[in-house]
């Protein structure tokens, strides 16, 4: 039985002499190959660049606000609860065609 390989995508660099120097030297420092540690060193750039621009961080004094507000979701939403009726009705009308 053969097992199919995962198809892979080309990316392709132009640098300086020097850049490329010094990635070479610095994957031979650690003992992989230039492709290795270039994916590698981007995998994790860009996770931490994800990262930061997804999460949000709150100060103790914002996040008590974030929970305050969750506390009191049950007030009336008017304009809320009329969006809501209008997605029944049309529903109701979709189902009944």
């Amino acid at each position: 039985m053969t097992t199919a390989t995962p198809p892979y995508e080309r990316i392709d660099l132009r640098t300086s002499p020097e850049i490329k120097e010094l990635i070479v030297r610095a994957a031979s420092t650690a003992g992989v190959s230039v492709s290795a540690f270039l994916l590698c060193a981007a995998q994790e750039r860009a996770k931490q660049v994800l990262s930061e621009a997804e999460l949000m961080t709150l100060s103790p004094r914002d996040w008590d606000a974030f929970f305050a507000a969750l506390d009191h979701t049950d007030k009336p939403r008017p304009k809320l609860a009329a969006a809501m009726q209008r997605h029944r009705d049309w529903q109701a009308e979709r189902d009944a065609s």
